[in-house]
């Protein structure tokens, strides 16, 4: 069942939480390390696709599963939320690198799959691995790529923001979903922002997020008329919405448009926040 609304008004971080900026923290911040382009692999690996399927009402983004049952190795390299994998596929000039939606395996695990969140452009390599059927195989790196999201430099944040447009939902679902909100005893903010509700995807899922301790904001930049919830673009709703953050207690993960990164990045500096506690997947 789509949303009409926003589930509830988020009230960002908890009273307590709460107090004037100092201008020393912007002194003290940490240089931000830099991006890391994910690399090619020299090795590369022959899986079977186990699920291709809308993943939107419009089918802009396609639900992709690879079948990993025989490549133990390759389960085991996925080890943070926000992680890639690389795939060749036919007649493609160079490899795609795909966000791994999925969390990565835990002790004991039987999971033997890696989801992906694929936006299907006509004419892209994306595309082409839309348009495979399940039991069809693709060429994918022999190990997971990429550092992921690099949580352990916000492990003494009481509340995070997370910020994602579009496909950049996918890495959020792992890290959501590996279990950094229960384990970190974390508070979640999630704005999450596409053009209408016929292009969000993991709607299912909301419910669950929530129960796991995850407030979740949709923005929709050109709802229908029946949407009750924030409209426009995420970083203008964020700026609407928030309080006067402690940059002593808060951590950032942002995921999507180059616009909205940059923009959510200017906004929590200028409140204080080191660039090193605002975290990204490359």
């Amino acid at each position: 069942m789509l949303l009409r609304s926003a589930p509830r008004r988020l009230h960002l971080l908890r009273p307590h939480h709460l107090r004037l900026l100092s201008a020393a923290a912007l002194a003290s911040a940490a240089p931000t390390p830099a991006p890391v382009p994910p690399q090619a692999p020299t090795e590369w690996a022959e899986a079977p696709l186990a699920a291709v399927r809308p993943a939107t009402a419009d089918a802009s983004l396609y639900h992709v599963s690879l079948d990993l049952s025989a490549h133990g190795d390759l389960l085991a390299s996925h080890a943070a939320a926000g992680q890639f994998l690389p795939f060749r596929l036919p007649a493609a000039p160079y490899p795609i690198f795909l966000a791994i939606a999925s969390p990565p395996p835990s002790p004991g695990s039987s999971a033997a799959a890696f989801d992906f969140l694929v936006k299907r452009l006509p004419g892209t390599p994306s595309a082409r691995l839309c348009d495979l059927r399940p039991g069809d195989l693709v060429q994918v790196g022999a190990s997971v790529v990429g550092r992921g999201f690099e949580v352990a430099r916000i492990a003494d944040a009481r509340d995070v923001l997370v910020f994602a447009t579009g496909s950049g939902i996918s890495p959020i679902r792992s890290l959501i979903e590996s279990g950094f909100v229960e384990n970190n005893k974390t508070g979640v903010s999630l704005f999450y922002g596409v053009r209408n509700l016929q292009r969000m995807a993991y709607q299912e899922r909301f419910d669950d997020w929530e129960a796991k301790g995850v407030k979740i904001v949709p923005v929709l930049s050109r709802p229908d008329g029946q949407w009750t919830g924030e409209r426009g673009y995420v970083q203008n709703v964020f700026s609407r919405m928030k309080d006067i953050l402690n940059p002593s207690s808060v951590g950032a993960i942002l995921c999507g448009h180059k616009q909205m990164t940059e923009e959510i990045t200017r906004i929590l500096v200028a409140d204080g926040l080191s660039k090193d506690r605002i975290l990204t997947n490359f």
